[in-house]
């Protein structure tokens, strides 16, 4: 049975470029974001999708610009996409824990807290940095502005929050810091392992 580590953190945080040292250190990742990215690009997600929003798939693809269409329109179609696509997610991730069987499973959840997966993970991660380097992080991005990212900070849990929640913290601020830490977790993480 593997050791079901979550990682998350706050946009502009390194959440993306922590997962990928977990993955270069040889832990496997599974990556919510991706996941649901298979199901949209002519996965599991099209069928249910055509039949209940049919104006949000094109070609085949669910378009995630016209579901936040959808979404802007409608009150109840963020409910009704979650019924459709929750399930799903929580298949595809199931069936990675099957094909798996490392000492450690890497899960990169922005929404850990969000959706209550700490339930289900046998310890979470979490990485930050201070807000000044998140806000220039997040605010060098293409097209972001203030607003947007004040918009994606309001639907996230609180930085402050998620540290509190933490079993292990990762500052991001340097790689080599950030890649050392990394290593850390994975090698307390063992030792419990085999303790």
């Amino acid at each position: 049975m593997s050791f079901l580590l979550g990682l998350t953190g706050s946009i502009g945080m390194g959440k993306s470029t922590t997962a990928a040292m977990f993955a270069d250190a040889g832990v496997p990742v599974w990556d919510a974001d991706a996941a649901v990215h298979q199901l949209y690009d002519g996965g599991a997600a099209v069928g249910p999708m055509t039949k209940h929003f049919p104006t949000a798939v094109q070609n085949g693809v669910v378009s995630r610009d016209a579901l936040k269409s959808i979404i802007a329109q409608d009150d109840t179609a963020l409910k009704a996409i979650e019924t459709i696509v929750h399930p799903l997610v929580a298949a595809n991730r199931q069936a990675f824990i099957d094909e798996h069987d490392d000492p450690i499973l890497l899960f990169d959840l922005p929404l850990l807290f969000e959706t209550g997966a700490e339930a289900w993970l046998d310890a979470v991660v979490v990485v930050t940095a201070p807000e000044d380097v998140q806000r220039q992080r997040v605010l060098n991005r293409p097209g972001m502005t203030e607003d947007q990212f004040r918009m994606i900070l309001s639907r996230q849990t609180p930085d402050a929050e998620k540290r509190k929640k933490a079993d292990y913290l990762i500052e991001t601020l340097t790689l080599d810091a950030a890649r050392r830490a990394v290593d850390t977790v994975i090698s307390q993480i063992r030792d419990q392992i085999d303790a």
